[in-house]
């Protein structure tokens, strides 16, 4: 029950983003510092769409002879050109967020982890487009890069997607103006600097 409970709150999420993206408004950035991530992943979204659109037409012409089916595939075809595109909405409408005392970092509807400022031991711009998975270790990758590594000097609690909960002590993201999230952070975390 906990997975499909998260499921249904991940899909009411990207709707809610879709709500948001249409009105032109984030979600969450009140008060603090936006740093979007979405830019390096549009032209690939917009091909996903485009493909979903395809095949969804191809569809109708290949099932235009049986009905039934082809209403069940017609509904599930536009869903996926929704779910696509409101993928692509939640990722510009709920951006990594700079505030007083923390860094919240995101990723779409999928991550929301919030680092203080005093755990953060050093950040740098550091581009990687290959990542393996190791233990302490979140890659927030877009378009297969993270553009930022921030290393903790004490571990915050990632919870994932199903909630299982795993301790992270470093953490790679991706952030469209990287240099600016490195200054912004370097001057958070120091103001004399």
């Amino acid at each position: 029950m906990r997975g499909v409970r998260a499921l249904v709150r991940h899909e009411l999420r990207l709707l809610a983003s879709l709500a948001l993206w249409a009105a032109r408004r984030t979600h969450g950035a009140g008060g603090g510092r936006a740093f979007g991530y979405a830019r390096g992943q549009g032209a690939t979204t917009a091909g996903l769409a485009f493909v979903c659109v395809v095949e969804t037409l191809g569809m109708s012409v290949l099932l235009r002879d049986r009905p039934a089916v082809h209403a069940v595939v017609l509904v599930l075809d536009v869903y996926t050109v929704v779910f696509v595109i409101a993928l692509h909405a939640a990722s510009v409408v709920r951006p990594h967020v700079l505030g007083p005392g923390s860094l919240r970092v995101r990723l779409a509807a999928h991550v929301d982890l919030r680092v203080p400022l005093e755990r953060i031991a050093s950040v740098r711009r550091e581009l990687r487009t290959t990542h393996e998975q190791a233990d302490g270790v979140l890659d927030l990758a877009v378009g297969s890069r993270t553009s930022v590594t921030l290393v903790l000097a004490e571990p915050v609690t990632h919870v994932t997607f199903f909630g299982r909960r795993r301790e992270v002590r470093v953490l790679r993201l991706h952030a469209d103006d990287a240099d600016g999230l490195v200054r912004a952070l370097t001057r958070e975390r120091d103001p004399a600097s």
